[in-house]
């Protein structure tokens, strides 16, 4: 390695939104990071769209929120809904789909919906205000070699020119050919589903026409007997002009030796005018990492996990892996993070994500298999039409049952027996393991206004002297922990406790209705610490 070599605790590797959004998480935390991204700049491929109410609390908690909102590309007045058909999109048979407003009231955001591109852009600039953050765009990573005491990285860029760089740790955020997961060893398990998708980016103001009958409406997804249960997906890129769809194809397809405009017309159940702007192609498939740490390397985002693009989940997840690991990897070279709190990383993602593949991406699919193999309208319309109905309310629940939680964690106090998962309910309690709901304090504001940027406990009422003691304990233990104190009234008694530990990503590590044994062993475990 030459004797230049450039030295910072944190290397990241994949400049998209995951690795920026965790070198701005990083950096805000007075963490020194360098990303190696190897486009100048962002890809105009329209990935990514749907961003869910939690992953706008990062973008508030980054100050990047109000830019983030400037960049939409579709009217804030339109609306960002969506909407599953039968058969074609113009065939009288749909319903509302992933109505993440539902859950709206447990979040302190609203959703949003722009292109990927857009978003990191946002995000390359919001970085770029951080002076701990020095981004290599043009740089490519060719090798990692991890050792006992960190890693070392060597780059290139197109000119030719390389560079060595030394991390205490690295974060593969290179997609899902990681090369940052292979160089380190790390197995992926994956499933292969064995279909080829089209992805088509296409211009069309006649489809804008087309569909102006569905007001508020920004994806649709259309269901087809002869699909078994694959979608075709149409998603507004901006409003009136620009679209992109997604539809398995055969197997031998090329750009070349398909109608493409008649499977659009198919899809849509009407002609329209075509302009496209982008043809390609990708697998359909579900990959999960087997450890998302191979000793100082991680890898977040496609590099961890993949899946298709059903349901708006994976940039979502990715930008949730980032938050996770952050705040541990801060605690760790701060000091004050216990000897296990880098393990929890892999312990509260990965199941996380295996349960959001397993028992919504997947289980999607074969629920839409499953009911196109039992009903159809030519068969026997009074049964199709009701079990359309019905299947039109159990799109609602899904919304409520995707709440990714950590019950299971090492370092959280859930209930005895339980896992981490995708599968949970929305609540204002304040459960272990669980994303903390907003709620207003005496003040006015907020309690996401008032969190600190470490851990926060909530004393609403607890006995005198018990915050003190968890103060204390902080002091103590070098453990960043801001009190606020306030009355068990004005919706806070939703929370159903007088003693909430907040953890740096907002959820909960720990709640109660009285004080419950050491203040300090109950933040020692909260850090991955020993008992």
């Amino acid at each position: 390695m030459p004797s230049s070599v450039d030295i910072v605790p944190v290397a990241i590797i994949g400049g998209g939104p995951v690795g920026i959004g965790l070198a701005i998480d990083l950096g805000l935390r007075g963490i020194n990071c360098i990303v190696v991204e190897r486009y100048n700049e962002p890809q105009p491929i329209p990935k990514g769209q749907n961003l869910t109410q939690r992953t706008l609390e990062h973008f508030h908690f980054w100050g990047a929120e109000k830019e983030l909102r400037a960049a939409r590309t579709i009217p804030k007045d339109y609306g960002i809904g969506g909407m599953t058909s039968y058969g074609s999109l113009l065939s009288g048979y749909r319903y509302d789909w992933l109505q993440r407003e539902l859950v709206r009231p447990f979040y302190f955001c609203d959703n949003e919906r722009l292109p990927q591109y857009a978003t990191e852009a946002v995000l390359r600039r919001r970085a770029a205000q951080i002076p701990a953050i020095d981004s290599l765009y043009g740089w490519t990573c060719e090798r990692i070699h991890p050792d006992e005491d960190g890693v070392n990285i060597e780059i290139a860029n197109r000119d030719g020119i390389r560079r060595s760089l030394r991390a205490d740790y690295v974060v593969g955020c290179d997609g899902n050919r990681s090369l940052v997961r292979d160089q380190a060893g790390i197995r992926q398990t994956a499933s292969d589903h064995d279909r080829m998708m089209v992805l088509l980016v296409f211009r069309s103001s006649g489809l804008h026409r087309l569909l102006e009958r569905y007001p508020g409406k920004s994806f649709y997804n259309v269901l087809h007997a002869e699909l078994d249960g694959y979608w075709k997906f149409f998603g507004r890129v901006d409003l009136g002009t620009t679209w992109f769809f997604h539809a398995p194809v055969p197997g031998d397809t090329t750009r070349d030796n398909f109608d493409f405009r008649r499977l659009l017309h198919e899809a849509a159940g009407a002609e329209f005018d075509i302009e496209f702007d982008h043809i390609g192609f990708w697998d359909l498939r579900f990959a999960l990492a087997d450890s998302y740490r191979a000793g100082r390397v991680f890898v977040a985002g496609d590099a961890a996990h993949s899946h298709p693009p059903y349901g708006g989940y994976g940039i979502n997840s990715g930008l949730e892996d980032a938050i996770n690991l952050s705040w541990k990897l801060a605690a760790t070279l701060q000091g004050w993070g216990g000897s296990g709190l880098l393990d929890s990383y892999d312990a509260e993602r990965r199941p996380v994500f295996a349960s959001t593949a397993r028992d919504f991406i997947e289980k999607a699919i074969f629920d839409d298999r499953d009911f196109l193999r039992r009903h159809n309208p030519s068969v026997d319309r009074a049964d199709f039409e009701a079990a359309w109905q019905a299947r039109q309310s159990g799109a609602r629940a899904e919304v409520n049952a995707f709440e990714p939680n950590y019950e299971g964690s090492p370092i959280v106090f859930g209930p005895p027996g339980t896992v981490s998962s995708a599968i949970g309910s929305h609540s204002y309690a304040a459960r272990a393991g669980h994303h903390l709901s907003p709620q207003p304090l005496s003040s006015r504001k907020n309690i996401y206004e008032e969190l600190g940027s470490g851990f926060t406990l909530l004393d609403l009422g607890s006995p005198n002297g018990v915050a003190q003691e968890f103060q204390r304990a902080a002091d103590r233990l070098r453990l960043p922990l801001k009190v606020i104190q306030d009355s068990r009234a004005d919706g806070r008694e939703r929370y159903d406790a007088s003693l909430v530990l907040v953890r740096p990503d907002q959820f909960v590590a720990w709640a109660s209705n009285q004080a419950i044994g050491d203040p300090a062993d109950i933040l020692r475990r909260g850090v991955g610490g020993d008992p």
